[in-house]
């Protein structure tokens, strides 16, 4: 299942200018852990079929939709769900889950920010996702693999008030106006569509974006191939050019908190903010909550 690779895998010398480079591994490093007890590598993607098509040898799939999404409330699920989750998967909390997928890892980030939400310490994600793992010929399989399930205690309580904004505080912080980052595409955030490019309808009755609220796609963070982009070019991106500081309060808002986790990803653990939340109700609750404010058109407001 390793590939035959040495166990040996030293880390991407881009990654050590990151601020916390241990938790991006390339896929040097993962062929040479496949067989690591230790590590339970986990694919994640938009397309719940990707993963019965092919994929890592030894990964587990987990639906964020099906597994981290409650069935009644737009709410994940209860820490007691999340438990069973991991349990069922072999994962513990002592287990290092290594997160990867498809369209640039959005959807692996994704999950990668619900097992924070819900404690869970040691996560990785792997820089390219599924394309980069792919393109450089490493080995794919159909076979799903079975693990002795695991001990997960519930967690005592999920991270909300740390790394996650609701309807509420997304509002105080416009009031306040403090840094907020709209990651959706252009022409979600000016207000000329209501939906991704190229995706259908989902019911958002209005455009535009949360006033104060500055645009910068989550896509701008990586490279052609998925891969994250150098921490120079990050820096310039978000601070520089936007200007936030290293205490600054960020909110990161997108559809339904999906791209803007990716985004939460490059500020909290590539860049090093120390409060980025990510709004996940995002334009889906804004842009149906009644007399919430909204501005069109390419300016903040």
């Amino acid at each position: 299942m390793g590939g035959g690779r040495s166990k040996v895998a030293r880390m991407n010398p881009k990654f050590s200018a990151y601020a916390h480079p241990e938790v991006l591994v390339d896929g040097d490093w993962l062929q040479a852990h496949l067989n690591d007890p230790a590590i339970r590598v986990v694919e994640s993607n938009e397309d719940v079929l990707l993963y019965d098509m092919g994929h890592i040898p030894g990964a587990v799939h987990i639906d964020w939709r099906g597994d981290l999404q409650d069935e009644t409330q737009r709410d994940y699920v209860s820490p007691e769900k999340f438990a069973e989750v991991c349990a069922k998967n072999g994962i513990s909390p002592e287990t290092t889950v290594v997160f990867y997928g498809d369209k640039s890892n959005w959807w692996a980030a994704y999950a990668l920010w619900a097992f924070r939400l819900f404690g869970h310490e040691k996560v990785k994600l792997l820089d390219g996702g599924s394309a980069k793992w792919k393109a450089d010929g490493r080995p794919i399989t159909r076979e799903k693999p079975k693990y002795p399930r695991a001990n997960y205690p519930v967690p005592a309580k999920r991270r909300d008030d740390e790394i996650r904004a609701f309807y509420v505080d997304t509002l105080e912080h416009s009031k306040a106006r403090k840094p907020l980052i709209d990651v959706r595409s252009p022409g979600e955030y000016k207000g000329e569509i209501t939906h991704m490019p190229e995706y259908p309808q989902e019911g958002v009755l209005r455009g535009g974006h949360v006033p104060g609220a500055r645009s910068v796609p989550w896509k701008v963070a990586a490279n052609d191939d998925g891969t994250f982009k150098t921490f120079d070019e990050l820096r310039k991106i978000y601070t520089e050019n936007l200007g936030l500081k290293k205490d600054d309060d960020i909110i990161a808002y997108c559809r339904i908190g999906e791209r803007s986790s990716h985004t939460w990803f490059v500020l909290t653990y590539l860049l090093g903010y120390d409060k980025v939340r990510n709004y996940d109700g995002s334009w889906t609750e804004w842009g149906n909550m009644v007399r919430s404010p909204i501005v069109k058109g390419e300016q903040p407001g």
